[in-house]
């Protein structure tokens, strides 16, 4: 059950924003087994003064930076998150053509007694 939550500069077309979301849902369904009527994402656009990046750890990225983030339950494994960025990188060089230098990727583990979905309750406490 993950929440995902994109942020890039302001002034990519919608079809760049949608083909972002639509990669992002289908590497988390490949990667981690996600179904399809899971799909909790938002896209956040950020002008450029508001919006920085650096080359740290020996990538060179360029203005097209895209940071994902993605909150799961605690139960994923390191080979599973390893799938997942991959699978990722490869989906989103597809389409909408982002290079891998690019795409900056933080996943939060969150134990499932944290979530609630709806109805205030904690379904997987």
């Amino acid at each position: 059950m993950p929440i995902s939550h994109v942020f890039l500069r302001a002034g990519k077309p919608e079809a760049y924003r949608t083909a972002i979301l639509d990669g992002l849902g289908r590497a988390l369904s490949d990667a981690l087994g996600v179904s399809e009527d899971n799909r909790f994402m938002t896209l956040s656009e950020h002008e450029p003064a508001n919006f920085r990046h650096g080359n740290a750890y020996g990538v060179t990225r360029s203005d097209d930076v895209v940071y994902i983030r993605i909150t799961v339950f605690d139960t994923r494994s390191a080979q599973q998150k390893q799938a997942l960025f991959r699978r990722l990188a490869e989906l989103l060089a597809e389409s909408p053509g982002l290079r891998g230098e690019d795409l900056f990727v933080n996943i939060v583990d969150s134990p499932k007694e944290n979530w609630s979905v709806g109805h205030g309750l904690a379904q997987f406490a």
